[in-house]
């Protein structure tokens, strides 16, 4: 099919503009003012932004192994819904993915079902170096090392495996940082002093500030040391923003760093009401935490804004503290979060472009997507900034069925979505019949 974008504001590489968007054969043929083809079908933009599709770089759609939580598919077509055309899945799975072979199982399912791009990190674990040495950094978007544990078993804290790995691996390193033996230290003395009691509202003293600047910061020093591209993922705290640098081309950056919606959206204030429901790790810290992620954000020093989209159960989520996983939903609202951002003065729509769609790809050196560019894939995302969506279990996407916003309306809502010059999307209605491709990356 050949569509024929009408009047759209064009928001993309720093300007907004209206104009008119050509997509034939997977890709964005001509972009101009007052474009005719008989031939396309026209889609009439007036009064709605047309913006790249999101690239999230750090999902768990949670295949295989934990699929009652979600799976490739279902949470695939969140995204597409929410706006985000390609992401980049975790190894956390079941079994955690320390062999080539268990990955390449992750892109073959993919292929079969998932309506968005994609692409998987590999898993390191303490004894699975050769494995990750021969990740093909032309297809894989890079390898992640827990270097603090979370939901599945992949803790990587030998230090001599840690230098192997920053030593050798010539890709991307993507981290979880969080200091091991000082949560270990904080529940201890929590468990002493409360038994069973702890609850939600210690969360962020539990996982602390101190520790996720010891792992960060550790990581930092051994990407330096060993001249090693580094992408620290959901900074969590206002002091790890200091450890980055601004005013440096992304494309330059040795050591990048990621901000999550719901670090950005919610602070320790929201415990009381959302509980488990925004139990993460890193946990979600205080609002003066919240702040200095956003002044990173804006000011070059954070670089790209992800979800760390991670599904569990409304029954796991409900279980007392200290038994509910960590992680939630976010895909099918992150983009929707941010407008809403946009609408409140906090950041630009601009540079939520330039946060969600061309940084991601600049970072991770994706091949012809991110951009609304004559050539690049054509997936884009028309929003309507007009139309409220109210989030409730009827129009909620992902298979675990709850969102962390359910009773919150959003300003604006996704109007159509194209992945690969496919209209997947369009005001509720799917079109499944075609499949997102393998993310490849110019390394």
């Amino acid at each position: 099919m050949k569509y024929l974008i009408k009047s759209a504001t064009v928001i993309n590489e720093g300007s907004s503009e209206i104009l008119d968007v050509l997509i034939e054969n997977e890709r964005i043929a001509k972009i101009a003012k007052d474009i005719s083809d008989d031939s396309a079908e026209v889609i009439n933009a007036e009064g709605l932004w047309l913006i790249p599709g999101a690239i999230d770089d750090q999902v768990h759609f949670r295949e295989p192994g934990l699929t009652h939580k979600g799976e490739i598919y279902t949470e695939a077509k969140a995204a597409v819904a929410g706006g985000i055309t390609s992401y980049m899945e975790m190894p956390n799975t079941v079994p955690n993915v320390f062999t080539q072979a268990l990955l390449e199982d992750k892109y073959q399912r993919a292929a079969e079902v998932s309506l968005a791009n994609y692409t998987f990190f590999m898993g390191t674990s303490n004894d699975n170096l050769e494995e990750v040495l021969r990740t093909n950094t032309r297809n894989v978007c890079g390898v992640k090392i827990f270097m603090g544990s979370s939901t599945g078993n992949m803790l990587v804290d030998n230090p001599s495996t840690l230098e192997s790995i920053f030593a050798q691996f010539s890709g991307l390193i993507a981290t979880h940082c969080e200091d091991e033996m000082t949560i270990k230290r904080n529940q201890a003395s929590f468990k002493e002093k409360y038994g069973d009691n702890i609850d939600i509202t210690m969360h962020a003293q539990i996982r602390s500030e101190e520790a996720c600047y010891l792992s960060s910061s550790f990581a930092v020093s051994l990407a330096k040391k060993h001249n090693t591209r580094l992408h620290i993922l959901h900074i969590s705290t206002e002091k790890e923003t200091h450890l980055f640098e601004s005013g440096i081309p992304l494309e330059d950056k040795l050591i990048t760093s990621e901000a999550c919606i719901h670090h950005l959206w919610f602070s320790d204030e929201d415990y009381p009401q959302k509980g488990n429901f925004i139990k993460w790790n890193p946990a979600v810290k205080k609002s003066s935490d919240r702040a200095g992620i956003w002044k990173a954000l804006l000011d070059g020093r954070i670089d790209v804004i992800a979800t760390d989209h991670a599904p569990h159960t409304f029954d796991e989520k409900t279980q007392a503290y200290s038994l509910a996983p960590s992680g939630g939903p976010l895909v099918q609202h992150a983009v929707q979060a941010i407008v809403d951002k946009v609408f409140e003065g906090q950041i630009t729509k601009e540079m939520m472009v330039q946060k969600m769609s061309h940084n991601p790809a600049i970072l991770f050196r994706i091949e012809d997507r991110g951009f609304i560019r004559e050539g690049y894939y054509a997936d884009l995302v028309l929003v309507d900034p007009n139309k409220k969506m109210e989030v409730n279990k009827s129009n909620i996407l992902y298979k675990c069925n709850w969102s962390p916003f359910e009773g919150h309306t959003f300003r604006s809502s996704i109007n159509t979505t194209f992945v690969n010059g496919h209209k997947v999307y369009q005001n509720g209605v799917f079109d499944e019949t075609n499949k997102g491709k393998r993310l490849l990356f110019n390394r």
